[in-house]
């Protein structure tokens, strides 16, 4: 398998175990036609929405992007403007997950089960400016790490109509 289909697999993994240790149901759309590999939905929530969706946009390096407290990100035009856009439904989000350089390194089988060496972090760029190049360098903040805490946040703020 290609490598970077491998990320993609690994990637849809990692934020899958997020989601099935949060007790979030995800779903993969046949077509990637915006920008949304993976989308998550809560139900039972006491917010505005009973039943909140969010969608994510992953990415995976093993690339050492980090300047400051970000992650100094390239991405593709058509992919900034579909995250960023105000019109959705439902939220949008960009994931970027950093993973070893060798896949050997991805994850580890140790006693107690197995390791996954990688970190994955998470940005709105809902209503950030139109661009004219054809890839834009996107921040992702260090401290917005995507956990199954965070998921459920994240859920939790679309149930109340709130942007993160």
């Amino acid at each position: 398998m290609h490598i970077t289909a491998r990320k993609e697999q690994f990637n849809r993994a990692y934020v899958g175990a997020l989601a099935a240790q949060a007790g979030i149901n995800s779903a993969t759309p046949a077509v990637d036609n915006d920008s949304i590999d993976i989308t998550f939905s809560g139900k039972g929530f006491s917010g505005l929405i009973c039943d909140p969706q969010i969608s994510f946009q992953l990415k995976c390096t093993h690339r050492d992007l980090r300047v400051d407290e970000n992650i100094r990100f390239p991405l593709g035009r058509k992919n900034y403007d579909d995250l960023r856009d105000l019109r959705v439904g439902v939220p949008r989000y960009l994931a970027v997950l950093e993973v070893p350089e060798s896949c050997d390194d991805w994850s580890n089988h140790i006693d107690q089960g197995m390791l996954l060496k990688s970190r994955c972090y998470w940005v709105s760029l809902k209503g950030l400016p139109d661009v004219d190049q054809e890839s834009i360098t996107v921040s992702v903040p260090l401290a917005q790490r995507l956990t199954s805490a965070s998921l459920a946040r994240l859920l939790s703020l679309a149930s109340e109509r709130r942007d993160a």
